[in-house]
Order: C-alpha cells, then structure tokens, then sequence
C-alpha cells in the first residue's frame, strides 16, 4: 500500500514538472515514505533521516511523508530540523501546493488532517511501477480501532471511492497493458460504494469483467466484512483470483476480545467454512500476533489449534509490540521477550508443517503463472500462482522453440514437480502468452529532482 501511495505521489509531482533521478545524490528533493505498523518504525526513520543528513549541505530538500509522519508531527523538525516538509497520506492531494510553498521559500511545511476527512487521494496522474500489477486504492483509513493498530490514528477514517471511479481507473490501468488488477485497502472489504450502486463482491466481479482482465486481487480483508457473497464471486468469476487472505491475530475469543476484534473463534471459522466449501481451491493466507497482554498459555495453545483446524497456506506471525496512542499502550505487557519469542517459534514450526504437507496437493497439477522476473543463476523464470503462491520454473522443451526468457507480465502454464513449504518448482507445460504487454519498471523508491 506505501508502495503505491509513493506511485501516487511521484505521478502527482511529475505532473507539476518534477522529474525522477535515479540516485538521491543528484536530487534537489527527497521525499521518504513511512510505516509505523511495526514496533520502532520512528526510531528506524530517525535513522534513516541521519544518513541523509550529509546530504543537507548541498541545498537539497528533504520530505517525511506517510505514517510515522502523521505520527510523530513537529517533532520531526525537533529531532531532524533540516527536515522542511511532514505530511501524513490524507495530505498528499495537497503536494503541489506545499511544494510551491517550498520552493517560494518556506523552511517548514506541515500536512497533517483530522482523521475525520471525507476526502481520499485519487489521482489520474499515478506514476505505476510495478511492471505486471497494477493497484487501485478504494478504500482508505479504518473504523475498527483495534486495541493493537495505529492504522486509524495514521490513516483516518474510512473512506470509500465510488465504484464509477474505481471502473474509471481500473479501465485505464487495462490500456496501460495491465492484465492484473488488485485492490487495496487498510480493510478493503469494508468498501462501501457513495453511490450505492454496487457491494463489494460486485465491484469485483464488475472489474474481473473486464476485457484485458486476467486477474483480480484485493488485500487485506477483515473477518467483520467478510461476507459469504464475496466467495460466491471468486467461485464464478475465472479471473478473481482463487486466495483470500483474512488476518486472524489469535485463536482464542478471549484474546480477541481483549484485542476488540469485535469477532469470535467461532465467527471467524464460520467463514473458514464458506471458503472451504468452494467449487474452486481457494488459498488461505492470514495474520496472527503471539503474546498479546494477558494472552495464557490456553490462549495460545487456542491459535495453534487454529492454525491446524484451517490449514493456512501462509501465516505472518509477529511478537506482539505496543504501539504509540494504541489502548494496547496502557495494557500491562507482562508477557516477558523470551516467552514471546518461544510461542512465535512454535507457531512458525506448525505452520511450516501445515505448509509442507499443504503445499503437496499442487504437485504434478498444471498451473498458470505470472512472470515476475528471473533466477538467472538457476536457470528459473519466477512466477506467481493464481493463488499467490511463488512458482520457479524452467522452460524446458519450450525454451528452445520460444526464446531464453518469457516477458515479464506474460502468462505460462507450469507443471508442479516439486513442493517446498513456501513455494512451488516446476516446468513450462506451454508457451507464454506472448500478447501481454510489459510495463516498464521504474525505481520504488521516491526521489525527485
């Protein structure tokens, strides 16, 4: 998601007559882009902002955009005062003007909004990237207030594109030569069309309709929107791809509800449930934090459990970690690092169990990949799954007739030959379809002249 906001940005900038360099010694502006998600993010940027710091006598101008922008304020010009602009993600419709105020003399400049904006930052101008995805934000910021997440403090209140926007952008991104679409969101399934025209399972299979259309992606979900008709729509539409991934964070009620997740074990694997009763192999992916305040033994012993009851395709499991202005914050976090760090371990040994034998259920199957880029000392092309699962393959007898490499962005049908806990290997049963249209890759990271 801060990859495509920097997308964002960098298209906006670009079309107020800034242009990209590829190396920040020969900028005139830099613009670093924050997550506060993790535990340390501030400390990590501070960091980072002093290895700029030698940069500052040769008149260049430095920017904080994102979360732990929106975070931490001012204090960023206390703790890093050749700083010149902080501006958190509600404020960067309002770049151009900031930067003019910049250029016009300016020293310190802030963009922080009220968390109770209506607007979102929709842009025709995005500078895309990534060179076979293209993403489309239609939802922004978070209602659920989890006693864990900083997300609603950084990112603001929910706000939803239309759906007339979202065909608008996704129809755009198709003439680019995208054949792959994903929609983002902080809870992207907590999108709720303005116009009232469509739901959310709708909106994708409007999208997934589309001619050029080879795949259709959304991340992250939350169990409390997730609703059975959304697993009704991958069921019939080809081109949604065939994975959900619906964070968890524990296996036990009474920790969710500590965690005010506003669901139950129960309620969740009720719709673990529709999803395994798909016609299609929908992949199941999820999020979970080990040694939240108060979590017992039971309690994780619960999500180990549950981890084995659903069968995940892939869990991210994290220590848990308070995090500024959160209600986590006031909690007693008793849970010593050690014990922490032994419970993180063994989830991550039985889900890479799960994973082992999981993963097998591909072997010798045909699937169709996406080319993400090249393992050129092995010989692989690597591709990704409609499940969203890595695939390394050689091209084997189809090598010498097509050429040494199928294009990024084009799709080839590989044969599974082997399974590994977290991805496939296997062999080019075809040839690439040659018709997808590449887009250029540029540099992720964000600096302008």
């Amino acid at each position: 998601m801060n990859a495509h906001d920097s997308e964002k940005v960098v298209g906006t900038l670009e079309r107020q007559g800034y242009a990209r360099v590829e190396d920040e010694a020969e900028a005139g502006l830099i613009l670093y882009n924050t997550c506060s998600i993790r535990d340390k993010a501030e400390q990590k940027v501070f960091h980072r902002l002093n290895e700029y710091k030698r940069l500052q006598g040769e008149g260049k101008k430095f920017a904080v955009l994102g979360c732990v922008a929106q975070q931490e304020g001012e204090k960023i010009f206390e703790k890093a005062p050749y700083v010149s602009l902080v501006a958190g993600s509600a404020s960067y419709r309002n770049l151009p003007e900031m930067l003019a105020r910049l250029e016009a003399g300016e020293q310190r400049i802030t963009g922080l909004d009220d968390r109770q904006t209506d607007l979102t930052f929709e842009t025709e101008f995005t500078s895309r990237s990534n060179p076979h995805r293209g993403y489309i934000t239609i939802i922004e910021g978070c209602d659920k207030f989890c006693a864990y997440c900083v997300v609603p403090y950084t990112r603001g209140k929910e706000r939803s594109r239309t759906s007339a926007s979202v065909l608008v952008e996704a129809r755009r991104i198709v003439d680019l030569g995208y054949t792959e679409i994903q929609f983002l969101g902080q809870n992207v399934n907590s999108w709720r069309d303005p116009s009232g025209r469509m739901s959310f399972a709708e909106l994708l299979v409007a999208v997934g309709e589309l001619p050029g259309v080879k795949r259709v992606r959304f991340t992250t979900s939350h169990p409390r929107d997730f609703t059975r008709d959304i697993v009704e729509a991958i069921d019939a539409t080809p081109t949604l791809c065939d994975h959900v991934h619906l964070p968890v964070q524990s296996g036990s009620t009474a920790v969710l509800k500590a965690m005010q997740r506003e669901y139950t074990r129960e309620w969740y694997l009720e719709r673990m449930s529709w999803i395994k009763a798909a016609k299609r192999d929908i992949s199941i992916t999820s999020d979970m934090i080990v040694g939240f305040p108060g979590e017992s033994d039971e309690d994780f012993e619960e999500t180990v459990t549950l981890v084995g009851e659903v069968k995940y395709d892939a869990v991210f499991a994290f220590k848990f970690s308070p995090r500024p202005n959160t209600p986590a914050v006031t909690m007693a976090d008793s849970i010593p690092d050690e014990v922490k760090a032994e419970r993180l371990r063994i989830l991550n040994d039985r889900q890479r169990e799960i994973q082992r034998e999981h993963y097998g259920r591909h072997l010798h199957k045909v699937v169709e990949c996406m080319v993400e880029g090249y393992n050129s000392a092995r010989g692989q092309v690597i591709g990704r799954s409609s499940q969203n699962k890595t695939v390394n393959f050689s091209m084997g007898e189809f090598g010498g007739e097509f050429g040494v490499q199928p294009p990024v962005g084009s799709y080839v049908p590989v044969k599974v030959t082997q399974t590994l806990p977290n991805s496939l290997v296997g062999e080019a049963a075809g040839l690439p379809d040659v018709l997808a249209i590449p887009v250029a890759r540029t540099p992720d990271f964000v600096v302008l002249n």
